[in-house]
């Protein structure tokens, strides 16, 4: 683990220039997930190869290209056989006070100019909203640890701190943001945010609806894609929120590629409208999310919290957040 962490604080300081850019605080709390107890590496599963199921523990999975178990890749010049999965790729610190990095042990970063700061807020007497940060960070945890080597299925690459909503303007500001999502007009209607209810249903029984696109599950409505949180319930489903709005926002940008279905098979695409189905995701911080709920440690996006975050959130160091997520990958194996 030490390795890993001298790694990581390697990278960011080389990616901003120096080490003066970086400063811990008691303020800004985190801690280095340790990938043997912290990470529930049953939620890789279902592990299919070639039609039939090698693992599945009563892990929860979307369909899989159907067909003959044979595939082929011509571009690659590729045979092989049909192999699913779901891959740890990414992880996401939601934050309240700007360029803290939790899941680097609480590292925070002074870049030498503010940002808007993370805040809970009464609309009215009877709603609360708030605002938090988000950092994407590229974390293909089993290349890293040396788990699998030499394989193409899998995502390649080292760790990397590969986006800070400090950075973004859109990130803060709903007018803005409009320009990345103008379909928002459309939606923000009680009609619309009444269906999301059907979403949550799906979503704490299996799997959210692509259908209602708009829709975050039981944690509301996806848009807009930035930081602020319009009904505020708790740290956690807040939190969670944040984060599939952050992987929506990185699909819309062309920074996140799909990896799932028949067009998965032989690379990457891209999916500017986010598949919900293709991710699970669990936490990492304060609380690592390794006790199994009938069975399972994570859950698909828009899943109710109410359940498996209880517990989950206290004051001072357990309000700041960490999640790994994971994602479905559909791949052709090559035999020849």
């Amino acid at each position: 683990m030490k390795s890993v962490r001298e790694l990581a604080l390697g990278l960011l300081l080389l990616c901003l220039g120096g080490p003066g850019f970086v400063s811990a605080t008691p303020t800004c709390t985190g801690r280095f997930a340790n990938p043997i107890t912290d990470i529930c590496w049953r939620c890789m599963l279902p592990i299919r190869f070639g039609g039939a199921t090698l693992l599945s523990k009563g892990q929860e999975d979307t369909p899989n290209p159907g067909g003959s178990p044979i595939c082929t890749c011509p571009s690659k010049r590729r045979i092989g056989f049909k192999v699913s999965f779901w891959e740890p790729v990414r992880r996401v610190d939601v934050v309240r006070r700007p360029f803290c990095l939790t899941s680097l042990g609480g590292l925070e970063l002074d870049p030498g100019f503010d940002a808007p700061r993370g805040s809970r807020f009464s609309q009215d007497s009877t709603s609360t909203a708030s605002f938090y940060h988000a950092h994407w960070y590229v974390d293909p945890v089993l290349i890293w640890i040396g788990a699998i080597f030499d394989n193409a299925c899998l995502e390649q690459g080292g760790f990397d701190v590969a986006y800070l909503t400090e950075l973004d303007p859109l990130w803060h500001d709903d007018e803005l943001t409009f320009l990345l999502n103008p379909e928002v007009a459309l939606f923000g209607n009680l009609p619309a945010r009444a269906a999301c209810a059907a979403d949550c249903v799906a979503a704490s029984a299996g799997f959210p609806l692509n259908s209602l696109f708009w829709c975050a599950g039981c944690q509301g409505s996806l848009y807009p894609l930035n930081g602020n949180v319009q009904a505020h319930i708790g740290g956690v489903e807040a939190s969670s929120l944040e984060m599939t709005r952050l992987i929506a926002k990185m699909h819309r940008e062309g920074l996140m590629w799909a990896a799932a279905g028949e067009d998965g098979l032989c690379g990457y695409y891209p999916q500017p409208i986010m598949d919900k189905t293709g991710y699970k995701y669990h936490m990492l911080y304060p609380v690592p999310q390794t006790a199994r709920i009938d069975g399972k440690c994570c859950q698909p996006l828009g899943r109710s919290t109410i359940r498996w975050g209880a517990g989950r959130e206290f004051p001072f160091e357990g309000e700041d957040f960490a999640y790994m997520v994971f994602r479905k990958r559909n791949c052709c194996q090559g035999a020849f």
